[in-house]
């Protein structure tokens, strides 16, 4: 057997499929290299390991993957140990948001006290970062709060934070009041997958003001939402976020009533060496933004 082959199948079998282990692989790869050496692989051992779709180990694959995960696993682990400690490295999740805008001051207070700390960053939604959480494959994760962390994960709250509407520069709409005064918005509505946190505490609010208003456009950042709003496709759906500017040709619409989002930061096990100094400068930027959203 081929090592390598064993590593590819290794990321297949944890992301459930190839084309979700290939957006996880630490390296460059593409789906169709991926597809063929997990082929020579099962040709080499003469046996099917996993069913494409829907994906599901065989007996055989399921097996072999028992076999090989705790050395692949374990593989950054030992990397850190032999160049230092683990303390040396933070792996830290969060959205697109958080990373652009303020990630850079977060980590430029970080290197003042830990100038030889290691960091890696992923981006992702909260269902993603807390599953990555739970799978160790990142060490912190800022993300939204809406239930009890699971058993094991640790979790401070940071901040709350408003939601709001984005127009044309050039709208005729003022305020909320105005757009919801109907019952019933027309203009079509530019947001995040109905999934989505933002979505669930938007409609709330929504619920609460007795408004219906379907989604028009359905996009997968918040920028892309101002972005859209700004060439008039219509109203995007957005927070209030102090550090960060808007996207040229749109003005706020304040949503005063509306749920907050609810911002905090996740770990697991002992909270020292560059993971407390992550999660302690994280909580102190959080601390110097509530002053710009009162």
């Amino acid at each position: 057997m081929n090592v390598h082959h064993l590593e590819l199948f290794y990321f297949v079998a944890k992301h459930e499929g190839i084309t979700n282990a290939v957006r996880n692989i630490p390296y460059g790869i593409q789906q169709p290299a991926v597809s063929m050496q997990i082929s020579q692989l099962e040709e080499d051992l003469n046996t099917t390991l996993f069913h494409r779709r829907p994906f599901v180990l065989t007996v055989t694959g399921e097996r072999l993957f028992r076999f090989i995960e705790p050395f692949f696993s374990q593989l950054d682990k030992v990397a850190d140990d032999l160049r230092g400690g683990e303390s040396q490295r933070v792996r830290i999740g969060a959205s697109h948001l958080i990373l652009s805008d303020h990630m850079p001051w977060i980590m430029e207070r970080v290197r003042a006290s830990k100038p030889d700390l290691r960091v890696s960053l992923r981006q992702g939604h909260q269902r993603e970062l807390e599953a990555a959480l739970l799978a160790r494959e990142i060490d912190i994760a800022v993300t939204l709060f809406e239930k009890e962390p699971p058993a094991g994960v640790e979790a401070r709250a940071l901040i709350e934070i408003p939601l709001a509407l984005v127009v044309k520069r050039s709208s005729k709409i003022k305020s909320a009041e105005q757009l919801f005064s109907s019952g019933k918005v027309e203009e079509p509505l530019i947001c995040l997958p109905e999934g989505e946190p933002v979505q669930r505490h938007f409609r709330e609010g929504l619920q609460k003001a007795g408004v219906d208003w379907h989604t028009g456009l359905e996009v997968n950042s918040f920028d892309l939402a101002e972005k859209f709003a700004a060439q008039g496709f219509g109203i995007g759906l957005t927070v209030v976020s102090p550090s960060s500017k808007r996207v040229p040709g749109v003005r706020d619409i304040p949503l005063q009533d509306f749920p907050t989002l609810k911002v905090g930061v996740l770990w697991q096990g002992k909270l020292d060496g560059g993971l407390k100094a992550f999660v302690d400068s994280i909580e102190s930027h959080a601390e110097a933004l509530k002053s710009s959203l009162t």
